[in-house]
């Protein structure tokens, strides 16, 4: 790197050996023995690694180190992905590790990178695929092998929380060449009996080749289209497998996987009598609410209630103003019948003359109807030959006709014009007609 004369700070002079370092290295594999492993609170690991020769800083970041399927201690021969950094506040060069593996499982640990990449582009462990976690399962599926020491603490974590939710087992060989068959036809088996809300994955530790069946593709296709649940729990807490990311949940053990599953029972019940003792508060509530409204009522009724004694004079004297009240409307309606008796009389004597002039009055309404009836004949007859005098046929069939443009009728030759046609209307009927040729005259037609 040229200078040319110009003074550079420290920061300067690192950075730029950074950039240059940065520049010159792509991703290279190492292999070195663990020294110095310290991991943080914020989940990134520090180390060292070294040979017989040198040795070199390391560090491995949390978001990286997830993928890692073992705990790396002091004295760990491990092979790792990274890139050659520069670490300019304290002018150290160090490895920022991508991936790691122990030393020797090299072949298996490139496939299961590949096979992990390769699901990924595909979605398989979209967010998105996942799904819930029944709260209250009918009953939980458990595939693993029966000799599996995982299974006992997996009965042991349900019996302690849920032990009233019913267990199936679907068993399996969970290492070696039937594994990963075994598994798929086990979790097929679970999905085609639909007895089970909720499905474990589960069995004990082991190295990478021990875990090596829950790696299959075949295996995590048949998860990734599971409609029921499925929670991985394979291996310790550091051990991560194919499963691990496909699966609805992962957990980190055996018994953790359970303990997903399986509602606390204490917890629930604890749950219920907290919901129990709020009910009978309620209703204490509402029923002291109901026996202050009694007493209210019942209050108000005893005061709006007279005594009887008061009572029986009140009847008495609403006794006595009926019999007074009767007594009086039946006067009344005696007098009224002797007035009605006294007018029916006189309308008897009456009846004779009412009837003599009925019936002259009948004889004068007769007379007067025929002689309207004549005049309202004279008047129609008169009418109806005025109406026959103007209707224009009677005129067409003298030999007149009309020139008619659309509804009106043309009564000056000068209206007329020979570049449109007309209609004309004869006795007979009529006929569209165009002009050629106009002459105008003044001379009247006379009949």
């Amino acid at each position: 790197m040229e200078n040319s004369g110009q003074i550079l700070t420290i920061g300067q002079l690192n950075q730029a050996i950074s950039s240059l370092i940065s520049s010159s290295f792509d991703i290279v594999w190492v292999r070195g023995e663990i020294s110095n492993f310290k991991s943080y609170p914020s989940g990134h690991w520090y180390f060292k690694l070294k040979d017989a020769d040198s040795q070199i800083n390391g560090v491995m970041f949390k978001g990286k180190n997830a993928s890692v399927d073992f705990s790396p201690r002091d004295g760990d021969q491990v092979e790792v992905a990274a890139q050659v950094g520069f670490y300019t506040a304290r002018g150290d060069i160090q490895l920022n590790l991508q991936l790691m593996r122990k030393a020797g499982a090299g072949a298996l640990f490139e496939a299961f990178v590949r096979l992990k990449n390769k699901l990924e582009l595909a979605g398989l462990f979209a967010q998105s695929r996942k799904k819930d976690l029944p709260t209250y399962p009918r009953a939980i599926g458990i595939v693993t092998s029966i000799q599996a020491a995982a299974l006992k603490d997996v009965l042991a974590t349900l019996a302690r929380r849920a032990s009233h939710i019913p267990i199936i087992l679907y068993p399996t060989p969970v290492q070696g060449p039937e594994a990963a068959p075994g598994m798929i036809a086990a979790l097929e088996n679970a999905q085609k009996d639909s007895q089970v809300d909720v499905i474990l994955l589960v069995r004990g530790g082991g190295s990478i080749e021990d875990l090596w069946a829950f790696n299959d593709e075949q295996l995590a296709i048949c998860i990734s289209d599971m409609q029921i649940p499925v929670i991985s729990g394979v291996g310790h807490e550091t051990d991560f497998t194919i499963a691990d990311f496909v699966a609805d949940r992962r957990a980190p053990t055996p018994t953790a996987a359970a303990e997903m599953a399986a509602p606390d029972r204490l917890e629930l019940l604890r749950h219920l009598q907290g919901v129990k003792d709020w009910l009978q508060r309620l209703m204490r509530d509402h029923l002291d609410k109901k026996a202050q409204r009694l007493d209210h009522l019942s209050l108000k009724l005893g005061s709006a209630i007279p005594n009887p004694e008061q009572m029986k004079q009140q009847q008495l004297h609403l006794r006595t103003r009926l019999k007074r009240a009767w007594s009086e409307n039946c006067r009344t309606m005696a007098q009224q019948n002797n007035v009605m008796a006294m007018r029916l009389q006189r309308g008897v004597l009456d009846l004779g003359h009412l009837q003599k002039n009925q019936t002259q009055s009948r004889e004068r309404l007769v007379r007067a109807l025929q002689e309207k009836i004549r005049g309202t004949k004279m008047g129609l007859e008169h009418f109806t030959l005025q109406l026959e005098t103007l209707n224009p046929q009677r005129t067409l069939e003298r030999g007149y006709a009309l020139i008619l443009d659309g509804d009106q009728a043309l009564r000056d030759p000068a209206q007329l014009r020979s570049d449109k046609p007309y209609l004309l209307a004869m006795a007979q009927g009529s006929a569209t007609i165009q002009l050629q040729e106009i002459q105008r005259t003044t001379e009247e037609l006379k009949e």
